[in-house]
Parts: structure tokens; C-alpha cells; sequence
């Protein structure tokens, strides 16, 4: 492996400990819903090593307590985690050229929103051993954080277990306000994604759209406006 490759991946595991962190609270409210579904700590374990999505693994388990069907659980699922097709095309812009097409598919195995995050705001072209240190911090923490939901989720007091969610979104501010604070234009986009997203969820009209789908309508709505009004330079790097 090259000495680079070896930086990247250690400054990613860096950068994927509070991840983890973050993770390791949220997850635990995860492991009780696969807990309330009959998993066991082990089933549930393996859901977050080969799918970590909160909001897919939520409907999977949902639709698993039903007792539905395998349609059902595909359908609920292509929905609720539809915004990581964005996110994977977006990364795949900033993978330099020069690795192999394989670490493509492996970046694309564990698109999460703040991995997405972190990613993206790696400054210029994207090294994917970045994105792999990540990963191995990260991932561990969202397994480990479930499996402690199934086995001791039950132990703990309602208002508890609900506060360990808010540390998600410390982390999402966490990400955003850096290059919020060096452009403008950045600032502006976040303001008015954050206005956007919740006109949509209050509007009537737009009560038929799922949250997942809300994302992909905004996302693509506001980057395509972006794009346009306010385009990189050819020469600069993404």
C-alpha cells in the first residue's frame, strides 16, 4: 500500500472515531425496535454490518414486526434509502480516475449521510482510503451500538434512550458549519435546504411524499439550481 494511501486511511480513522461515537448512541434506539420485532442481538447485529441505514433498517424492522412480505420489505426499503443513489453519484465525481473501478463499489457499500459528509468535504480529489478509515471506525460503532440496544435497551428509561438520538444532529452541524463559514454561498444553500425541507414537511400538498423521497426531490432541485447560478470553475477542483 502506498505511504499516501496509509495517511488517508489513518486520518479517516480519525475523522470516523466521533462518528462512531455518534453512532454508538443512535444505533441503541435502533436495536430496540429489532428487539420489539423478535431479533436477537445477533440478528440485529448483522442487519447494521451489512445495511447501516437508520431509516432503511427502521422500515425493514417495521415491516418485519407486520410480518410482511418480501416485496413489502423490498419496496419500503428502495424508498426509505433512495437519497444514497445522490450521494454515490456525487462521491463518484470526486473519486480520482486513477483508482480501479472496485473502489467505487466499495465506497458505495457504506454511503452513509455522515461518512457522505465527512467525504465531501475532504478537500480536493477524494483518496477512497480515506473514506475506508472511515468506515472502519464508524461501521463498528453503529453494529456495536445495536447489539446494546437489543440486549439492554429495555433496562433503561424511555427519556434516556430518546436523548441519546440528539447526537446525531451535533454531528451533522458538526459537518456543514466548517464550509458554511469559509462560503457564502454554501451558507445560503444550507439555509434555504433547512427552510425547503421544512416547508415540505408542513405543506398538505406535499403529504404524499415519504421523508426519503422529499430529500431526493430537494436535493436534486437545489444542487441543480446551484450548479447553474453558482458553477466551479473548470480548473478548480472539487
Amino acid at each position: 500500500m502506498k505511504k499516501e494511501n496509509i495517511i488517508c486511511y489513518k486520518k479517516g480513522i480519525r475523522h470516523g472515531i466521533p462518528i462512531a461515537l455518534g453512532y454508538l448512541a443512535v444505533s441503541f434506539t435502533l436495536g430496540i425496535a429489532a428487539q420489539n420485532a423478535g431479533m436477537t442481538a445477533f440478528q440485529a447485529t448483522l442487519t447494521s454490518l451489512l445495511v447501516n441505514a437508520s431509516a432503511g433498517q427502521y422500515a425493514g424492522f417495521t415491516v418485519i414486526a407486520a410480518q410482511g412480505s418480501y416485496l413489502e420489505m423490498a419496496v419500503m426499503i428502495l424508498i426509505a434509502n433512495a437519497r444514497y443513489l445522490l450521494m454515490s453519484c456525487s462521491l463518484s465525481q470526486k473519486l480520482s480516475g486513477d483508482f480501479p473501478f472496485f473502489h467505487r463499489l466499495l465506497v458505495g457499500f457504506d454511503v452513509t449521510d455522515e461518512i457522505f459528509g465527512v467525504s465531501m468535504a475532504y478537500p480536493g480529489r477524494l483518496n477512497p482510503f480515506y473514506t475506508y478509515g472511515v468506515m472502519t471506525a464508524a461501521a463498528p460503532g453503529w453494529a456495536l451500538g445495536t447489539c446494546l440496544g437489543v440486549l439492554c435497551g429495555s433496562l433503561l428509561p424511555a427519556n434516556i434512550v430518546s436523548a441519546l438520538s440528539v447526537g446525531l444532529y451535533g454531528m451533522f452541524i458538526a459537518i456543514i458549519i466548517p464550509p458554511a463559514r469559509k462560503s457564502r454561498i454554501i451558507a445560503g444553500l444550507v439555509v434555504v435546504s433547512m427552510l425547503a425541507s421544512f416547508l415540505f414537511a408542513k405543506i398538505p400538498v406535499f403529504g404524499f411524499l415519504s421523508s426519503g423521497m422529499r430529500i431526493i426531490v430537494l436535493t436534486v432541485v437545489i444542487s441543480g439550481a446551484a450548479a447553474i447560478l453558482f458553477p466551479i470553475p473548470d480548473g478548480e477542483q472539487a
